[in-house]
């Protein structure tokens, strides 16, 4: 029943569960997730044997120090860029000049190579979300996409979005046996898991459509100030998409994410 009925379990805070149905779960590979109230993700069940893999762990880091890096580096970035512009083309936008920027990208040999992928990917972004943010209601655009501690509730509606999707791609990247803080794009770091950050690259665009489509019937009064501290002697508000909607929101991508499509033979 658990292996054909249960493909993953959620746990937000408040939920109760017994410790036999987490002991089934875990028999049976399930992934289990726990969330707060507003479903960010803090911690997930993890089988005994997802670190046994120790040959696969040692392939990846002997390639993350040799020159196979900046390879995969470069198809991490171009990937990326060539997404965005399936969202472009989908909405009427202007696309990136994808062989202006695949050539960029492919005389990137010395130096710093991350860093300076990271700049053409970083420039590409730039223009892709400054077209993209004109999809949404006016009452919540903005100009610029901002990431940590955002103040305004069009760029935090991003982070929860790409926070669901870093979830799905760990786990990915465990059930693969892989080190997820281990990366070829993204630089090492304590509590920065690259690897993920490195694959979230390949399907952040599917989370963006996604919330282009899921938006624009939202209000005004959907979204709520919070006020929050800065520093040790600061305190600010951040906009955010009250509880309701977001649990109807998060609801609704976790469904996304078990979306089936046809492939051709």
């Amino acid at each position: 029943m658990f292996e054909n009925e249960i493909g993953e379990v959620v746990l937000k805070s408040g939920n109760l569960v017994s410790t036999g149905a987490l002991a089934s779960l875990g028999f049976w590979d399930i992934d289990v997730l726990i969330v707060t109230q507003r479903g960010q993700p803090v911690a997930m069940l993890k089988g005994l044997d997802d670190d046994s893999h120790v040959k696969t762990r040692i392939s990846q880091y002997e390639a993350s120090k040799n020159g196979k890096r900046a390879s995969v580096a470069k198809k991490i970035v171009a990937s990326r860029i060539e997404t965005e512009n399936l969202v472009l083309r989908k909405y009427g936008l202007r696309q990136h000049d994808l062989l202006t920027v695949k050539r960029a990208i492919e005389e990137v040999n010395s130096g710093n190579i991350t860093t300076k992928l990271m700049a053409i990917e970083g420039h590409c972004s730039k223009q892709y979300f400054k077209q993209v943010f004109q999809l949404f209601p006016s009452f919540i655009r903005v100009e610029n996409r901002k990431t940590f501690k955002a103040y305004d509730g069009l760029n935090n509606l991003f982070n929860l979005v790409y926070t669901v999707l870093k979830w799905k791609v760990y786990r990915a990247i465990v059930r693969a046996k892989l080190e997820p803080y281990l990366g070829f794009l993204h630089s090492e770091a304590w509590g920065k898991p690259s690897l993920v950050c490195d694959f979230m690259e390949l399907y952040r665009y599917l989370v963006e459509d996604f919330l282009i489509q899921n938006s624009a019937n939202f209000k005004k009064k959907d979204f709520t100030m919070k006020h929050e501290g800065f520093s040790k002697n600061k305190v600010g508000q951040r906009e955010y998409l009250n509880d309701s909607k977001t649990a109807d929101l998060t609801g609704k991508l976790y469904s996304y994410f078990e979306s089936t499509v046809e492939i051709p033979e």
